[in-house]
């Protein structure tokens, strides 16, 4: 035993050193992981740590993998060492870069996400820096690819175009043709011309209306009002025909139209529905100096259009807001019908007439 230690001596305190470095660098590792989570939790509270666990999970991971190369000088012949060498460097290169890559993403969100957050508490547009986030995001991790397979020989060309520029040319035309780059460039027409902004009430169809949350390289998230995530890609809502309720002037004109039978009083059903509009505490006078030393109504009723079996009666009512005009006709929609049935106005519905004929 003891010839053997002898024999061995120098072997044997190389693989402990190695040994401890690994658990050592672990050990480094594991408190700084907890350290800064501990400082993000407090300087950004409720915030996710999935960056963070990755960093450790990758450090950890390079540390064993470098030790286990460190330890194969012990087993393999001198001839194999120049070649563990050069693994050991592409091995460390590798994960220097991704631990770089992680660390710059990481920053770069979060440094984003905090300027989001102070430019939406003092009420500034927040949609520029929201979009300019994910360009940021998309180009460090491409160049930390890139950086990457600089390590490998056969494809360090390739990188190296890719970084020169002519790659990038390349690779810009070579998605010309796909869905993806279409999406990107709508995103980037939204952000640069504006027909909405982060948290405006827009109506792309009638199945799409509700507040814009996020406009990403690829898409438009839009919340409804039953408080579902609608998910439209940037190219689809570049091209389409919308409306935005929270662009120039808020207030906004509802159309509140009801039929009425023939048979009934279009001159009463004309007073009733304009005096429930006039009687909603959110209907918003819209009358112009000189209409109201005219005395013309706040809400102005007519008879529209003539059917097969109604007559309809239009209602013009102004609202502050979008939601003030769309919770207005509900609620006057109700109102009125009560009114009507006090009043014998009739609404009418469909008559069917049944012949019964008897076989003689």
């Amino acid at each position: 035993m003891i010839e053997f230690l002898e024999t061995y001596k120098q072997n044997i305190i190389y693989g402990t050193i190695v040994i401890v470095a690994i658990i050592v660098l672990r050990m480094l590792t594991n408190k700084l992981h907890h350290w800064l989570a501990r400082e993000k939790q407090r300087k950004f509270p409720g915030e996710e740590s999935t960056s963070l666990r990755l960093l450790k999970r990758i450090l950890n991971t390079l540390w064993v993998v470098l030790g286990i190369i460190a330890l194969s000088y012990l087993v393999l012949d001198e001839s194999r060492h120049n070649a563990l060498t050069d693994d050991f460097k592409i091995v460390l290169y590798i994960g220097v870069v991704l631990a770089l890559t992680i660390i710059a993403a990481s920053t770069a969100n979060m440094w984003f996400k905090y300027d989001i957050q102070k430019k939406i508490e003092n009420e500034h547009d927040p949609t520029s820096f929201k979009f300019l986030r994910y360009v940021v995001l998309v180009v460090i991790y491409f160049v930390g690819i890139l950086l990457c397979l600089l390590a490998f020989p056969s494809l360090k060309g390739v990188a190296q175009t890719a970084l020169g520029g002519a790659g990038v040319l390349a690779l810009i035309a070579g998605l010309a043709a796909q869905e993806a780059l279409a999406n990107v460039i709508g995103g980037l027409f939204i952000i640069t011309f504006k027909p909405f902004r982060i948290g405006d009430l827009i109506k792309v169809t009638d199945a799409m209306v509700g507040r814009v949350t996020d406009i990403t390289l690829r898409h438009t998230v839009i919340r409804n009002f039953e408080n579902k995530m609608i998910v439209i890609p940037n190219s689809i809502i570049n091209k389409e025909k919308l409306i935005n309720y929270d662009m120039g002037e808020l207030k906004c004109c509802e159309r509140i139209e009801i039929g009425i039978s023939y048979d009934s009083d279009i001159d009463v059903a004309k007073k009733i529905m304009q005096e429930e509009c006039e009687r909603h505490p959110l209907i918003l006078d819209n009358r112009t100096e000189l209409e109201i030393q005219e005395g013309l109504p706040v809400v102005k009723t007519a008879l529209i259009q003539l059917n097969d079996s109604s007559m309809t009666i239009r209602a013009w009512t102004w609202g502050r807001s979008y939601s003030d005009s769309f919770q207005l006709k509900i609620d006057v929609l109700e109102s009125i019908k009560k009114r009507f049935d006090k009043e014998g106005i009739e609404i009418p519905f469909p008559y069917r007439t049944i012949v019964m004929k008897k076989e003689n």
